[in-house]
């Protein structure tokens, strides 16, 4: 099913003032329009994080853990199924028997026996091991019946989450969200491994004021450098970078570059092909994130995260190596589910009177596989433009859904105000401005599809329904090049919030080539004369040689055989 061309539009260029002189013209350009407005917002040194006392509880939450660790106390961690989830649980352990706990485990549903967060099924399966505090990381937020199924059994819980609450809260012993009613941490961006982070933070505080580390004969940790760890999870878990996030990020990826990071990590990446020196936040977010998050998607997250507490680098590689496999199965999976949801479209589409799709789309195949319907939302979401729920079976007369949405619907939010509308339609669901889950009965398909569409059209009309490209203007010839491309990768992190550049411009076809039967590789020639390689992907035969075309592209390096040289990775072309 084709699609209209995403329409390029520029950024407004805002005053340059308060930036440092010394900043590549273009790059001050880059940061204005991301809101730039100080040298100090470009400042990423751990003394610009927020500090932590701004988090409601955490006193309460560093208390209870301290309380555990001198204590003596068995700790469980439960933990998410996603890459999030992961860098979270293995921060969780790694820092806790840093800071001297001694019985320290962890514990992840798998997604396909029991679903998200901390259900009572898994509070039965973590009391086999008699834990005197359950911790939840990247979870809990909602899990009212969870905590007192907990409690009923003696074991106290600290909810630690950063996804949006609920009408009513956990009675958790304490809860850390930045996103619970009443907290007024500046930052309400951070991922679960963030908050976790955080409260291991205000832990170490509380020990140190108990004399615990004098006590303990123990050497006071230097959390940073799980910091690798808060990178890849933040990343991977596309919430947005904003100063505070960057500054995390920035810090995680300065251990990595340095060969200092985390096995598991550099593992992970190795096998994607990356080596420390060059790594950028798009090699967290593109390299590690899906190896790690497909062994929650198709097998059991127990393996991302074995591999993440691993120090022997050849486990490491071992266990990343699997990882890769299961990801590359996870491609395999996604590809023929796409072809499926699309191919049906078409169809749809072909049959109707009115030849528009609804705005907000609810797809369902019985042989969809729950692990990739959020990847197959994503892909489709962004073909359509416009929010997205894809459905997969999940035993019974279940269904599970993953939805991602476009700017202007906070697709969390529309959920809620289907379930108030419609009371009986959804069992369940919970998430972001952007991505969410959920759960119904197989029989309320229709009827949902039906609401969740009416509840898009409250809020998007025709015209947000058309993807945009938005560019940050033209470079000029002397600008496409290597020094400039390098400056420009490590310029950011880069990623949600604060994307990474992208241009636009006209150029002469020069010549063009297929590769890996899909992608286009073509040599350009800049107004100014300057010629420019160029690939772009999945639009094979769209352009020849002699022709006049718009280009949005990214400026990036590519390296090949110990080579390095300037490439474009063009988004879209036009040809004029």
């Amino acid at each position: 099913m084709e699609t209209d061309a995403r329409r390029v539009l520029r950024r407004a260029l805002p005053e340059l003032d308060g930036l440092a002189a010394d900043i590549h013209p273009v790059l001050a350009r880059i940061y204005a329009a991301r809101q730039v407005r100080s040298p100090q917002e470009l400042d990423h040194s751990l003394e610009r994080l927020l500090p932590p006392h701004g988090l409601k509880h955490i006193e309460r939450a560093a208390a209870l853990l301290a309380d555990a660790i001198t204590g003596n106390k068995h700790l469980l961690i439960v933990a998410d199924f996603d890459a999030d989830g992961a860098t979270s649980c293995a921060l969780a352990v790694r820092a806790l028997r840093a800071l001297g706990a001694q019985d320290v485990r962890y514990v992840v549903p798998n997604r396909f026996e029991y679903g998200y967060g901390l259900t009572p099924e898994i509070v039965a399966v973590a009391a086999r091991q008699q834990p005197d505090l359950l911790i939840t990381v990247d979870n809990g937020i909602t899990s009212i019946e969870g905590v007192q199924a907990a409690h009923e059994r003696g074991i106290q819980v600290l909810v630690t989450d950063h996804h949006l609450a609920g009408a009513a809260l956990p009675a958790a012993d304490a809860i850390v969200n930045p996103n619970q009613p009443g907290d007024d941490f500046a930052s309400k961006n951070l991922a679960g491994v963030g908050v976790i982070f955080y409260v291991m933070l205000a832990v170490r505080a509380a020990l140190r004021e108990r004399g615990w580390f004098d006590a303990a004969g123990l050497a006071v940790p230097n959390l940073a450098r799980f910091l690798d760890l808060v990178a890849l999870g933040t990343v991977a878990d596309v919430v947005p970078l904003d100063h505070n996030n960057r500054v995390l990020v920035a810090q995680g990826l300065k251990r990595l570059n340095q060969g200092q990071g985390n096995s598991g990590i550099l593992a992970l990446l190795a096998v994607g092909g990356r080596e420390p020196g060059r790594l950028a936040a798009s090699d967290l977010g593109f390299i590690a994130g899906p190896r790690l998050n497909a062994a929650g998607r198709l097998d059991d997250m127990a393996l991302g995260i074995e591999c993440l507490l691993s120090d022997d680098p050849a486990d490491a590689r071992a266990k990343a190596s699997r990882l890769d496999a299961l990801n590359r199965e996870r491609r395999g999976i996604e590809a023929g589910m796409q072809q499926q949801a699309l191919a049906a479209l078409a169809a749809l589409k072909l049959s109707e009177t009115d030849t528009s799709l609804p705005r907000g789309l609810c797809l369902f195949d019985e042989s969809w596989h729950q692990g990739v319907i959020g990847i197959l939302a994503a892909r489709i979401k962004d073909r359509l433009h416009r929010p997205v729920i894809a459905f997969a079976p999940a035993g019974g007369d279940e269904l599970k859904g993953s939805a991602r949405s476009v700017a202007g619907l906070h697709i969390r939010d529309a959920l809620e105000a289907c379930a108030t509308r419609h009371p009986q339609l959804l069992q369940k669901f919970g998430g972001h401005a952007m991505a969410a889950g959920l759960s119904l009965r197989r029989a309320d398909f229709a009827a949902f599809s039906a609401a969740f569409d009416a509840e898009v059209c409250r809020h998007l009309d025709e015209a947000d329904l058309h993807g945009r490209l938005w560019t940050d203007g033209e470079l000029a010839a002397d600008d496409l090049a290597l020094d400039f491309a390098e400056t420009l990768r490590h310029a950011g992190p880069w990623g949600q919030g604060f994307p990474e550049p992208l241009f636009d411009g006209r150029f002469e076809v020069v010549g063009t080539r297929v590769v890996g039967e899909k992608h286009l590789k073509l040599t350009l020639r800049h107004p100014q004369g300057r010629l420019v390689d160029a690939i772009a992907f999945n639009q094979a035969n769209t352009a020849a040689a002699g022709q006049l075309l718009h280009a949005a592209y990214r400026l990036t390096v590519n390296e090949y055989q110990g080579s390095r040289s300037v490439q474009l990775i063009v988004e879209q072309l036009t040809k004029l």
